[in-house]
């Protein structure tokens, strides 16, 4: 890695939040996490919720240290890739995770977040990933507070905020995550930075619309994709619905 700085171009941002014809329409993307699917059906679970209209897979990767659990590592992110043209978007939830970034980028992700809890070099990692031209996030947990980001908030293309403690799918939304996604958010607008908020825990159709109108705009979905008893067509279907609609 070098200590090379990767200009990210500044854009206008404006509130995910449309007013249109009296009806508030929520823009955001889809990404249904793997973690809840049934891997013995894996291809089948991607296609489904590609053809439903996920933009975007989400790939949780655990290593059974950073976090309680473990999951998959780069080459089944390559054997993905070979089974969907969605773009993958994996979260590293890994101790020193910069040993690993050109393992999942040679695997053909698109979008690749460490976390701020475990990489000490944030500045010299996004950047790393940014020169490979894969969009660059950094995540963090549900008690790391967003003074944690000031210095590397003008460089990621993205933050994931954990909205459950990671390790773990099936755990319930943490209310409070919702004044944290909104205080980002001020920061990232009066600050005119590019950087897009992405939001990974507990969000299901019920509590949707709270999430997207605090300012979130890529949201993970697992257990209400691939762990709904209507399948995860008809999942995401919902989930579209409740996002463009009153």
């Amino acid at each position: 890695m070098t200590g090379e700085v990767i200009a990210k171009p500044e854009v206008a941002i404006t509130s995910p939040v449309i007013q249109q014809n009296k009806t508030l329409e929520l823009k955001f993307e889809l990404a249904p996490s793997i973690l809840s699917a049934d891997f013995a059906r894996l291809a089948d679970e991607i296609g489904e919720a590609e053809k439903a209209g996920a933009d975007v897979v989400h790939l949780d990767v655990m290593d059974g240290r950073f976090v309680p659990n473990f999951t998959f590592g780069p080459p089944v992110v390559a054997a993905i890739r070979k089974i969907t043209s969605l773009p993958l978007d994996a979260h590293l939830m890994v101790e020193a995770p910069s040993r690993f970034l050109d393992d999942f980028i040679r695997a053909g992700v698109a979008r690749l977040s460490v976390h701020a809890e475990a990489e000490p070099h944030l500045d010299r990692t996004l950047n790393h990933i940014r020169k490979a031209g894969v969009l660059a996030g950094v995540a963090i947990n549900p008690g790391t507070p967003l003074s944690a980001l000031e210095e590397i908030l003008p460089i990621a293309d993205f933050v994931l905020v954990m909205t459950v403690n990671p390790g773990f799918g099936g755990q319930p939304f943490i209310p409070s995550m919702l004044k944290k996604i909104s205080r980002l958010r001020e920061i990232i607008v009066s600050k005119k930075y590019g950087t897009r908020i992405e939001v990974d825990g507990g969000v299901c159709a019920d509590n949707l619309r709270d999430v997207l109108a605090a300012g979130a705009e890529i949201i993970v979905a697992g257990s209400a994709v691939f762990g709904s008893s209507k399948g995860a067509g008809k999942a995401i279907q919902e989930l579209r619905r409740k996002g463009s609609t009153d």
